[in-house]
């Protein structure tokens, strides 16, 4: 993976959404434009950190490389280089993986 050419401000977080494999349920084919975002994303980039009252800067949870699971209604989708990515804040990422 190349590395993306976007730098994410504060507590933001640049991700990059795992296809999911296509499910057929009961031999129908669902059509990519009715299925849902999946949830599961790998943390490609880091902001620079959310500062706190005293300008200290506070450590990211995540690490690039990390598998997340990400809110699904939050963030900011971005294409670039035909990829698509989601700028997302710190505070919408749910979990890590494994």
């Amino acid at each position: 993976m190349s590395k993306p050419k976007i730098t994410p401000l504060g507590d933001r977080v640049l991700v990059k959404q795992v296809d999911e494999d296509e499910q057929v349920k009961g031999g129908i084919i669902i059509p990519d434009s009715a299925k849902e975002k999946p949830q599961e994303a790998e943390v490609v980039a880091l902001g620079t950190g959310k500062k706190d009252e005293d300008g200290n800067v506070i450590p990211f949870q995540v690490k690039k490389g990390d598998k997340v699971l990400i809110s699904k209604y939050g963030g900011t989708e971005v294409k670039l280089d035909d990829v698509e990515y989601q700028l997302i804040r710190e505070d919408d990422i749910l979990g890590v993986i494994g």
